[in-house]
């Protein structure tokens, strides 16, 4: 049975189909507001070149077609030199399917094209395609920065076609004969094929469901267009990094088309925002119900499978075996995407007020100016070649250091890592990484206890140079930088900006902040504690304890909204929940700062604000009961999820690894100590006389976050080189 959502049907009018798991949200048609607010989001996407050219179209469309007739020639090659009759060598045959953002439709201009060559059963990966196919390709003019990867998770091949970007997988089906009609979508297709074959089928068959199961694809592909230049803009556009991808995104989009099947793209923003914004993880987000299959494998289920309980922000593929495509999310991470969800939604209820518009959601993330304090990750090698396989097998690893220091130090010192990477021109062979520094909100600054992660470091170098390929100039060091420090080729044109005369959303929302927590000081009951907490308010995104008192709020404005209607209509007090439009039910940011988030006052108007938070309320209920599903009950709970980032495995009990010591004194300050590799038997001493220096703390845009003062070892830090080469010895003193 379906679970129920909200319904704004007329009696009488006929059933519309139903998309997903539960009945939609709303099913109402847009306003006139609506339409002419997605006219301006279209034209803002326009402005900004998100739309590639006719011609450019149409070169993609030739380069797929000779693409194809490559794969032809390449197999009937195979096919002779593997003894087959003539017959079979002419009937063989090889075809070409694209996915991702191409065959989604929202690719823009320059974008690679994600493409999958489906194969015969005799056309191996490892000697044909990875062999002959990819000599054919090297020996072609028109072929350039061919680079195989044949020992990644899903095997690629990366090239220039023609100047157009190719990443074409390879699938090995059990046929003799590939027709030319060949569904993939068809389940009986991962018959008799290996895990390889499985994984490089799934981008096609994902997006060919996706595109199955939206109500509207027009309206589905310019949402997400919108979506996938937000994440970039606000730096949440990164699987590699523990954000979201293309495919995370495109399913979270879909969701929200399937709950509001005629909304115009405008609306559909604003509701992406609000829905997850409420969305409680670790409930999963699925277009579908998840099949088992006839074929025996495995799908993501946590009643079954203990690992999948630990996702923190599972988005599940609809395509058998259904998958958590999102596990590379860790808590920092999603904390992360959590706040800019709730920084949308707010723009989005102000610009429904008419106080903002695209333009200040759209306004980018100042990444070096949030933070006081960041690792910088460098590595080199000795050419090109090598350089790209290094940088790809790093790139892969590089949150397992975030999972690695947020284990170690019990989650106190979170990381942000950018979504990116960047190059020095005076400075060959070599990429950079960043990632923003900063204590865990919440956590008292005369906390006890000593964090010591020099380990933490060089686990992760350990585990990076164990790489299979690794040779000789492969390198990479860790480092500490401050803010002031950050090197200028990190930004746009290799020079610092100066600080912007036009303010932001973000240096408003901090200001106000400020305001308040200035005003909470100013009264007896707003006095903070001596651990400083009450400074907690001024951090530019939201913590978890804000979050937690909007949800009070929301509960208290409900009770309100309740009582009041009964009031005002002389009738028992409900909300109704079945009356929601599409109009009206979008306060303005006032209204929303007003219901316990901010030190706003509530609207003049009480009866239309009382209308519009019933309206809000309701959806809220809709969201809650989507959630209800059968396996949000077997996700681990925040206490096993607390357990495993402690270093404690199922039964509670203490795992092995690095040495963590604690101290039960509350005064005394604590330690986080971050080396490349530092002797343990020499003593960690804080002195001004010289040496390595340790960093700063995240600065005030983050603001009441406990300062990480300076201090330094009293070696200068080519001392220990003899002993155990390092770079960069970092310690942390958070005070």
């Amino acid at each position: 049975m379906a679970t129920p959502g909200l319904s704004n049907r007329p009696n009488g009018q006929q059933q519309q189909r139903r998309f997903g798991i539960t009945d939609p949200i709303s099913t109402s048609g847009p306003t006139e507001f609506d339409v002419a607010k997605t006219r301006e989001l279209e034209k803002y996407l326009q402005d900004a070149g998100l739309y590639e050219s006719r011609e450019e179209s149409v070169s993609r469309e030739e380069v797929l077609g000779r693409l194809d007739q490559i794969v032809k020639h390449w197999v009937k090659v195979i096919s002779r030199a593997k003894g087959l009759n003539e017959q079979l060598v002419q009937e063989a045959n090889a075809k070409i399917f694209t996915f991702g953002s191409y065959r989604l439709g929202v690719h823009g201009p320059g974008a690679d094209i994600d493409t999958l060559c489906v194969g015969p059963r005799h056309a191996t990966r490892e000697e044909d395609f990875f062999g002959e196919l990819q000599n054919m390709l090297s020996s072609m003019p028109e072929v350039t920065e061919l680079h195989p990867v044949p020992d990644a998770h899903v095997p690629v091949m990366k090239f220039k076609l023609k100047g157009v970007s190719i990443d074409l997988l390879y699938a090995k089906l059990s046929l003799w004969v590939i027709p030319e009609d060949l569904d993939v979508s068809q389940d009986s297709i991962l018959q008799s094929t290996d895990e390889q074959t499985v994984r490089s089928l799934n981008g096609c068959r994902v997006t060919d469901q996706i595109l199955r199961l939206v109500p509207n694809i027009q309206n589905f592909r310019t949402t997400l267009r919108c979506m996938r230049y937000w994440a970039k803009r606000r730096g949440v556009y990164s699987n590699v990094a523990g954000f979201l991808g293309g495919i995370n995104w495109a399913l979270l989009v879909a969701r929200i088309c399937q709950l509001y099947p005629n909304a115009l793209p405008s609306y559909l923003v604003s509701r992406f925002f609000r829905v997850y914004d409420e969305w409680r993880w670790p409930n999963p987000v699925m277009l579908c119900d998840i099949e088992e299959g006839s074929l025996g494998l495995q799908v993501w289920d946590p009643r079954r499978h203990n690992k999948d309980r630990f996702h923190l922000m599972p988005i599940i593929t609809p395509a058998y075996p259904s998958m958590n495509s999102s596990y590379n999310v860790s808590s920092s991470t999603l904390r992360i995407m959590s706040e800019e969800f709730q920084r949308g939604r707010e723009i989005c209820e102000a610009m429904q007020a008419n106080k903002e518009d695209w333009e200040t959601l759209f306004e980018p993330f100042s990444f070096f100016d949030a933070y006081k304090n960041y690792l910088q990750i460098d590595i080199s090698s000795g050419n090109e070649d090598d350089l790209r396989n290094w940088k790809g097998w790093v790139e892969s690893r590089l949150r397992i250091l975030i999972l690695k220091i947020e284990k170690h130090t019990y989650n106190m010192l979170q990381c942000h890592p950018h979504p990116g990477e960047f190059s020095d021109k005076s400075k060959p062979l070599r990429y950079f990484y960043f990632m923003g520094l900063q204590r865990k909100q919440g956590v008292p600054v005369n906390e006890g206890g000593h964090f010591d992660i020099r380990m933490t470091v060089e686990e992760f170098k350990v585990t990076v140079n164990s790489y299979t390929s690794w040779k000789q100039g492969m390198e990479i060091q860790v480092s500490h930088v401050k803010r002031r420090s950050i090197p200028s080729f990190v930004f746009p044109g290799g020079c610092r900006p100066s600080r912007p005369s036009k303010a932001t959303w973000d240096s408003r929302r901090s200001l106000e902040a400020k305001a308040c927590t200035a005003a909470d000081k100013s009264s007896p009951e707003g006095k903070g504690g001596p651990d400083g907490s009450d400074d907690r308010k001024k951090r530019k995104h939201v913590d978890d304890d804000v979050e937690n008192n909007s949800t009070l709020g929301v509960k208290r404005l409900a009770a309100a909204v309740s009582s009041s209607n009964e009031a005002l209509e002389g009738s028992p007090s409900a909300i109704r929940v079945h009356s929601l439009s599409a109009e009206g039910d979008l306060p303005s940011a006032s209204e929303f700062v007003g219901t316990g988030i901010g030190c706003n006052a509530p609207p003049q108007n009480a009866y239309e604000s009382l209308e519009r938070s019933s309206s809000k309320e309701a959806e809220k209920l809709a969201i809650e009961e989507i959630m209800s599903g059968p396996y949000g009950s077997h996700q681990a709970s925040p206490q096993e999820l607390d357990e495993l980032e402690h270093g404690k495995d199922s039964l509670g009990n203490e795992k092995c690894c690095s040495t963590v010591e604690s101290s039960s004194t509350p005064d005394k300050t604590a330690e986080a100590i971050i080396t490349g590799s530092a002797p343990p038997m020499i003593p960690l001493l804080t002195s001004c006389n010289g040496g390595a220096v340790v960093p700063n703390p995240p600065s005030c845009l983050h603001g009441g976050l406990d300062e990480l003062e300076v201090s330094f070892y009293p070696y200068p830090s080519h001392f220990f080189d003899d002993i155990f080469p390092v770079s960069g010895l970092i310690f942390l003193q958070l005070k």
